[in-house]
């Protein structure tokens, strides 16, 4: 997987990486009234054409906003830490889309 080359959707007005958040569930009943924080998953693709196919079709009107930039899979684990990422989720199809997310340790 680190030998690999992956690709990923960038903004191109503030650098931003395309990311899947989720909501962390309250562990008590008494934390339920605070807001839960989201933990962020950095999108990848193992095609330039996948993340093409991915921001045309979710995001057609603002798929002009992106950018599409490969990294090297030795690069992967740095990014994730710098950004403060809780993972990646890999997209295994951008149609439906179906993703595999993996925990960053």
């Amino acid at each position: 997987m680190f030998s690999e080359v992956f690709y990923l959707i960038r903004s191109r007005a503030d650098g931003q990486y395309l990311v899947a958040r989720t909501r962390a569930e309250p562990r008590d009943e008494q934390s339920a009234d605070t807001q839960a924080a989201d933990a962020q998953y950095l999108l990848i693709f193992k095609e330039h054409y996948d993340a093409l196919s991915y921001i045309n079709t979710h995001g057609g009107d603002v798929a002009a906003r992106f950018a599409v930039e490969s990294i090297a899979g030795t690069q992967l684990g740095n990014l994730l830490k710098r950004w403060g990422f809780a993972g990646m989720g890999m997209v295994q199809d951008p149609l439906l889309p179906r993703i595999e997310f993996l925990q960053h340790e």
